[in-house]
């Protein structure tokens, strides 16, 4: 009974965040809407993993083929997934065909085999990993199975890699928008990326186990489909919280910068940089813990290039720690005056949208841990506690 229930708990996981996800359509992004049909995915591969380990050997090989076009295809639509969240604006087949062309085209190849053998012969290879045949159909059968093995960890090494890339670069651009070093949805979508990572070193451990330590079979399952529904109840989880953090900004170089601000007038450049040292200095606009780049373009009258390029080259900083290095200089003055102050206070009260991210600030403007600045800075004004 808890053997069934353990096999069939991955498949239920699957199937209830994809009517989830898609639940809601006046609010479902891109995102969500790939994600949705991204769970049915795991959920036919569980299925037919179900049929087979139970075994249900007359129903099994009906599921084989479709088993064989999600299996290929989970990872490459998990990293499409990603490039919705980051550089994507929607999903397209003339976009994101490249991704999924070399695993239709294999999986379509080893149905047409399968279609092409003999029925009785095609069970007994399913079921006999050994099973030995001078038929061409079951010899190409034994070289599509290991390609498309090759082809799924191929797969899951390339989506690690590229969403990590993506994270990265979506992290760079992040700075030049947001005020918050690491923005929830930025965040998120790195524990997202972890989750595979999880899958990869579950994966590697048990095959070591199962070689090295002979594990038995149930034992076996019980590890691959309990981490499995674990692993995939979080990335619904965290995905319909998910928000896209497809950025409408674009990162801007120094060359470009230099561009830029060779096209507006000087004197244009000084009534620019002007207004925004007003919002900073006298309004203190810092303060608002969700800034970012478009408040101060509204509050001052121009557009985002015109801010973004006056802060790279005025003071070869990008928006973000721009901002934070008035947050940290508000901090100071706080806690010389009120030394009595909680670090979540002295957070909230500055600007800071958390602890957590007015301890990134600190270390990144000082490179000091928080207890060790605010040290120098009780000792260096000779405050007593």
């Amino acid at each position: 009974m808890f053997r069934t229930i353990l096999l069939l708990s991955p498949i239920y996981i699957t199937l209830f965040w994809s009517i989830a996800l898609s639940g809601n359509r006046k609010k479902s992004s891109s995102p969500h809407k790939l994600l949705s049909k991204f769970m049915l995915f795991p959920s036919i591969c569980f299925m037919s993993m179900f049929f087979y380990y139970e075994p249900f050997p007359e129903i099994y090989p009906y599921f084989d083929c479709i088993f064989q076009f999600a299996a290929t295809l989970i990872f490459p639509l998990y990293y499409i997934y990603f490039r919705l969240l980051t550089i994507d604006e929607k999903f397209t087949l003339k976009l994101h065909a490249q991704y999924l062309a070399i695993p239709v085209v294999l999986a379509t190849m080893y149905c047409i085999a399968a279609f092409l053998t003999p029925w009785t012969e095609y069970k007994r290879w399913l079921f006999n990993e050994n099973f030995n045949s001078d038929t061409l159909n079951i010899q190409f059968l034994d070289i599509m199975r290991e390609i498309i093995r090759i082809l799924f960890v191929v797969q899951l090494v390339f989506a690690v890699i590229g969403n990590q890339f993506l994270i990265h670069k979506y992290g760079v651009k992040a700075e030049q928008f947001y005020s918050d070093m690491e923005e929830k949805n930025y965040k998120n979508a790195k524990i997202m990326n972890y989750c595979i990572i999880i899958v990869i070193v579950v994966a590697v451990i048990t095959f070591v186990l199962e070689y090295g330590f002979k594990l038995p079979h149930d034992t076996l399952l019980y590890i691959i489909f309990g981490i499995s529904s674990i692993i995939l109840y979080l990335i619904g989880y965290i995905g319909i919280k998910q928000e896209s953090i497809n950025p409408t900004f674009d990162f801007v170089s120094k060359e470009i910068v230099t561009q830029q601000l060779e096209v507006i007038p000087v004197d244009s450049r000084k009534k620019i940089l002007r207004k925004m040292l007003i919002q900073f200095e006298e309004e203190k606009i810092y303060l608002n813990s969700q800034l970012n780049i478009m408040d101060i373009v509204q509050a001052v009258g121009t557009n985002r290039t015109y801010i973004s390029s006056i802060i790279n080259q005025q003071y070869n900083q990008n928006f973000c720690s721009f901002v934070n290095s008035y947050r940290i200089e508000e901090l100071e003055k706080v806690l010389v005056e009120n030394p009595e102050y909680t670090n979540e206070i002295l957070a909230d009260c500055c600007g800071f949208g958390s602890l957590n991210s007015m301890k990134r600030a600190v270390y990144a403007k000082t490179g000091l841990s928080l207890p060790v600045w605010k040290k120098q800075i009780i000792i260096s004004n000779n405050i007593k506690l």
